[in-house]
């Protein structure tokens, strides 16, 4: 009898390795076969080819925290391919609201790229999110930071959403779950 890890061949393996992803993972991935938040930079890095993936390795952190279903720091190649998917998808929403592909969004397209993923923000929330997430303190908003904010909306939602069991849009927090969940945001 085989035991998991012990001696049985991984049933997913042949799959990863038909897909046209893999190479790159198996390339960026470490010795053990996972990509850390440093392989993670490097790999988003080296596959910035248009110049608007520049990712700082906080936000590779909360990549591989949003994704970490087994809680080992890491992206095994499932994780990654859901990320590469997630980015892409970011892209295009980000582009779509890109009218004059400046790179960069401003407020009002940015307000409607969040509505289109599901946010309905007001406007004083809008500019809340640029001035915090804009790391260039511009008024407009490029990618990078735009990802930032919808990786924070994200983690904020689906901590409320779990603390708001009637599902009447009200939640309760004490003061070291309040933090707690802004931090791990």
């Amino acid at each position: 009898m085989a035991y998991p890890g012990y001696g049985a061949p991984n049933a997913e393996a042949p799959q990863m390795t038909a897909d046209p992803l893999w190479p790159y993972y198996s390339r960026c991935a470490g010795q053990d076969g996972q990509i850390d938040v440093t392989e993670l930079h490097r790999a988003l890095a080296a596959a910035n080819l248009d110049g608007t993936m520049d990712f700082s390795e906080e936000a590779c952190r909360k990549f591989i925290a949003m994704l970490d279903r087994d809680y080992s720091g890491k992206m095994g190649f499932s994780e990654f391919k859901e990320l590469w998917n997630a980015v892409n998808s970011w892209r295009k929403s980000f582009s779509k609201f890109d009218r004059n592909r400046s790179g960069t969004i401003d407020a009002s397209e940015l307000k409607s790229a969040l509505q289109e993923l599901g946010y309905s923000l007001p406007d004083n929330l809008i500019t809340l999110a640029i001035r915090k997430f804009n790391m260039k303190g511009k008024s407009t908003f490029p990618f990078s930071d735009f990802v930032s904010c919808v990786l924070s909306l994200r983690a904020l939602t689906d901590q409320f959403r779990s603390r708001d069991t009637a599902r009447n849009g009200t939640a309760e927090f004490n003061y070291d779950d309040f933090i707690q969940v802004l931090m791990s945001s």
